[in-house]
């Protein structure tokens, strides 16, 4: 697996293509579910993507965002492998290298996500805990869920 972390302005086109044909392919096509995917978040200034490449093909990807892009806190969002790459454990791969790159990022700062509510166990397993009732996001049930990081001890 090859991990790329880049920002908007360094993706080639070709990596853009292959991040927006695989979230496509995920959440617009598999989901059946039509919505704006572009929604400007990708370019905003901080946003970070996370690549995983197998035999030069996108199979895993997800989007680090800034504190104040999506959430208060740093997020985490449009987390996503290939359908023909499930079942190996590359989901836990993909979101163990999301976690520490924003910890390398942003230390120690508090991650919020808007997960898909039959995710929760997925995400609880590192950490993460509701903080909101259910809602409908594009016709699909998702909680916000949030990975508190320690205060530091200096702080009252």
């Amino acid at each position: 697996m090859q991990w790329h972390c880049l920002s908007f302005d360094q993706l080639t086109t070709h990596q853009l293509y292959d991040c927006l044909k695989l979230r496509c392919d995920v959440f617009v096509v598999e989901q059946a579910c039509p919505y704006p995917e572009l929604d400007d978040h990708d370019r905003a200034p901080g946003t970070l993507h996370l690549l995983g490449y197998q035999n030069n093909l996108l199979v895993a990807y997800l989007r680090l965002l800034a504190p104040g892009t999506t959430y208060p806190n740093v997020s985490l969002g449009r987390v996503a492998t290939a359908a023909a790459a499930r079942g190996n454990g590359l989901g836990h791969r993909l979101l163990a290298e999301g976690l520490r790159l924003a910890e390398h990022h942003w230390p120690g700062q508090t991650i919020d996500i808007g997960a898909q509510s039959h995710l929760q166990p997925y995400y609880r397993r590192y950490g993460f805990e509701p903080i909101s009732a259910e809602y409908l996001e594009d016709g699909i049930p998702h909680i916000d869920m949030r990975l508190p990081k320690a205060v530091n001890a200096d702080q009252p």
